[in-house]
């Protein structure tokens, strides 16, 4: 019986994303960057280039547009996480190859799927 009720614990857990002190009310309070520091990848030529950027600010990359709308960090833990609101468009094609939010500790949850170029989120600029 004990296995049982382990066990449906576990489930409840994982079909639940919040996090433990979410459910009980407990909020995480998020302050608002100025802007924030991403990195690049170009898997052709192995290019790692790490760019700063602005609210608001669209940056080329290959043939990529890379648009910065939000970034967002615990306040408090400045430094411990980022979330980005990004949109990455493909000019050649104008398609839109990614839009929504991406997390710094975890850079696979939300990741831009491109055959050559990686763009992910490192850190929140601080105001």
């Amino acid at each position: 019986m004990r296995g049982a009720a382990l066990l449906g614990a576990l489930v409840a857990a994982l079909a639940c994303p919040v996090p433990a002190a979410a459910q009980e009310g407990t909020a995480v309070q998020t302050g608002q960057g100025r802007g924030a520091v991403l990195r690049t990848l170009d898997r052709v030529s192995g290019d790692v280039i790490d760019v700063e950027m602005a609210l608001g600010q669209t940056m080329a990359y290959g043939p990529l547009q890379v648009t910065l709308h939000e970034c967002r960090y615990p306040s408090s833990n400045p430094s411990g996480d980022a979330f980005a609101l990004l949109q990455v468009v493909d000019a050649g094609s104008v398609e839109e190859l990614f839009a929504g939010w991406m997390v710094a500790s975890a850079p696979a949850l939300s990741a831009l799927d491109h055959r050559r170029y990686d763009v992910w989120v490192l850190s929140c600029l601080q105001p």
